[in-house]
């Protein structure tokens, strides 16, 4: 039985698919994953106030190794899901800088989780209850890491409203216009108020919109 060259075709098609809907699914999951791991975390870390101390303090004390792998395993999977999308948004508005700005944000999750920050502010139990007096190496690291993710999540909410303007999805734009700027304002707010949990309000709406985003390619019949 002799085997055609499309049938190779037809196969290499479907490996490629499917490779494609497993990235894709990274990328949709990153998010919750990242989100709901910061809140259990938040929730029973002994010594840990969500008032006071940002989520990257998470990566401090003898359990710090959970938020250093969410931050690590949630950057590799959002770097998967750039990869798929890179695959299926093949013309348009965004084909080129969505997913390049997705892997962007990819890389400060994962920055964020190999520098890890200096401890502070009474934390973890023990610590001075002051800002640490001088920046480590790796703790002023850790500081650029979250600015670069998220201006690459402000940059990619930008390329992404044009698209979903373009192809007429308004409710998609909509959202992509206001969570941006619901996150600056809940940014500025934190600061305003000595709250780190509006901060984490905002975080977390703008991580959960790029994981929906890398997800939406999964229910759409034919996505370009």
């Amino acid at each position: 039985m002799t085997t055609s060259f499309f049938s190779y075709a037809g196969t290499a098609a479907r490996k490629q698919a499917a490779s494609t809907t497993a990235l894709l699914t990274c990328g949709a999951i990153a998010g919750p994953l990242f989100v709901g791991s910061v809140l259990i975390q938040a929730a029973t870390r002994e010594g840990f106030d969500p008032v006071k101390h940002p989520l990257s303090m998470l990566s401090l004390s003898e359990l710090g190794w959970m938020q250093i792998t969410n931050f690590i395993l949630s950057g590799l999977l959002v770097l998967a899901g750039a990869l798929g999308l890179s695959r299926v948004l093949t013309t348009g508005i965004g084909s080129t800088w969505g997913p390049r700005l997705f892997a962007a944000y990819g890389f400060g999750l994962i920055a964020g989780g190999v520098f890890v920050v200096d401890p502070g502010f009474g934390y973890p139990i023990g610590t001075p209850d002051e800002a640490p007096a001088s920046l480590t190496w790796h703790g002023a690291l850790h500081a650029v890491a979250p600015v670069l993710a998220a201006l690459a999540l402000i940059a990619a909410t930008i390329v992404f409203a044009r698209r979903f303007r373009q192809e007429g999805r308004t409710t998609w734009f909509a959202a992509t216009i206001a969570i941006p700027t619901v996150y600056l304002i809940l940014s500025a707010i934190t600061f305003a108020a000595s709250d780190f949990r509006w901060m984490l309000t905002g975080g977390s709406l703008i991580w959960l919109w790029a994981s929906a985003v890398m997800a939406l390619p999964l229910f759409t019949r034919r996505p370009r």
